[in-house]
């Protein structure tokens, strides 16, 4: 059988984030430092979304022949596999139906999170939506293809390692490069767990499942190596929504990937109060070099209010200036355009982050992703239904205190406010440039001394592991 792995990236669709909902890049409102941050969202070429590399290989090991389709027809295809965000909906919706007119008899399987929130979507097609990781198809196939029913539920992959490697073989990885994590490339996307055991109402990355399944770290390292010998990659980008949560796992990943025969550079998603000042030490000496976190707002009120459990403030200064000096950049999160925001509290974010300081910050505009109970809550509140616009840059609900224009204005004002400013660069431009430490002034040697000391100090500990 001759599959396709149909994909767009049109709307700057990045199809890996929200949970796989996508998100799209920063326009901001036409002035010039809004031109200059969306440059610099520009610079990176992001992976392929990782289920689709994992389905690549999936569909090799069943001893099909997969073909990867970027925004183009492929005629003669026995089997389509699309993986929509909402985004680019409209878009993949389109292509279907011009498949189906032009080859009846094709059939077409649609995966991921938009198809687990909303398979009503594509009730108008002759296609199936496979509910549940898309991954399962390495057993349910079979199985899908053969069911009447229109939506077909495979649950999740309870053995992650049970899975094939991802096959990057016929995607254009050389050119995968995310600037804003690395300085080595190309980037590969890896993962150590699926899932996240918080509750955050307006996160997707907890429909499907609501805990988290973990990989053997012997074997992630394993697949690193092959990633690095095989393909060249010199960067790793861990998709975890949590990663850390067991933190055992962490420190067995960093000790293994610490004794690899070349150096790599990592990146991981996780929450402040899961990092340890150690877990942190050892983890930058294997090669950590990026953390995501999600800050979202300094209101602990409004982090209540949606089921976000609150870290206290100071803890997350203290977090990024423990990153900063050991050489890690910090890649916060925030959030505005709750439907209660006001112009104050939107600017008390902005200042709040200029405060915090991380190497990058990312001003969402709050988004209702179907599917979660954030969703459910302000379906009356919802103004903008073109998905299309739902990028995380885009103000699409109603606010009681505010326009969608000034939500609009205010999140370029943040962005703007953030970056163009002496203490970003003074605090971070080590971090921004590395190549800088090596002419830097003293305060940036002390911190390039510092990291190497804290690497030493790794390697004392996990000889005393």
């Amino acid at each position: 059988m001759h599959v396709v792995l149909w994909d767009t990236q049109k709307n700057d669709v990045q199809k890996d984030y929200a949970g796989g909902m996508g998100t799209g890049i920063f326009r901001g409102s036409g002035r010039f430092g809004d031109w200059l941050i969306s440059r610099g969202y520009r610079r990176d070429r992001r992976p392929v979304a990782l289920n689709f590399a994992y389905l690549a290989a999936i569909f090799k090991e069943l001893g099909h022949t997969v073909e990867y389709a970027l925004d183009r027809a492929v005629a003669g295809a026995d089997l389509y596999i699309f993986n929509p965000a909402l985004l680019t909906l409209d878009l993949e919706h389109q292509a279907m139906q011009e498949i189906l007119a032009k080859r009846p008899t094709a059939r077409i399987l649609i995966t991921g999170p938009v198809a687990f929130s909303m398979p009503e979507a594509f009730s108008d097609l002759d296609v199936k939506v496979v509910r549940g990781e898309a991954e399962m198809l390495f057993w349910k196939l079979d199985e899908v293809l053969a069911s009447e029913d229109q939506v077909v539920s495979v649950g999740s992959v309870k053995d992650l390692d049970s899975l094939p490697w991802p096959d990057w073989s016929m995607f254009n990885y050389r050119t995968f490069r995310m600037k804003y994590d690395f300085w080595k490339f190309p980037t590969a996307l890896v993962q150590l767990s699926r899932g996240c055991t918080f509750t955050c109402n307006y996160c997707p990355y907890i429909m499907v499942e609501n805990k988290t399944r973990f990989r053997d770290p012997e074997a992630v390292v394993e697949e690193i190596r092959y990633g690095a010998e095989h393909y060249g990659f010199r960067s790793f980008k861990f998709r975890d929504p949590l990663f850390g949560l067991d933190r055992k796992r962490s420190l067995e990943l960093a000790d293994r990937i610490s004794k690899l025969p070349f150096k790599i550079q990592f990146s991981i998603e996780s929450r402040i109060d899961l990092m340890r000042e150690e877990t942190l030490i050892r983890l930058r000496g294997a090669g950590l070099t990026s953390i995501t976190v999600g800050i979202e707002t300094p209101n602990e009120e409004t982090l209540r209010r949606y089921k976000r459990a609150p870290i206290k403030d100071d803890r997350q200064q203290d977090f990024v200036r423990f990153c900063r000096d050991l050489g890690i950049r910090t890649v916060a999160g925030f959030m505005i355009g709750f439907p209660e925001d006001t112009e104050a509290s939107i600017l008390g974010v902005l200042a709040y982050a200029r405060r915090v300081n991380p190497t990058y910050a990312n001003f969402n505009i709050v988004t209702p992703y179907p599917g979660t109970a954030f969703y459910a809550e302000v379906k009356d509140e919802i103004e903008e239904t073109d998905f299309s616009r739902y990028s995380v840059y885009e103000p699409v609900l109603k606010y009681k205190y505010l326009s969608a224009d000034q939500v609009r204005t205010l999140h370029a004002r943040c962005m703007r406010g953030f970056y163009f400013r002496s203490r970003y660069f003074a605090d971070n431009s080590h971090l921004l440039w590395p190549i800088l430490q090596r002419f830097s002034s003293r305060r940036h040697k002390q911190a390039r001394l510092a990291a190497e000391k804290m690497e030493k100090i790794a390697e004392t500990l996990r000889r005393a592991a």
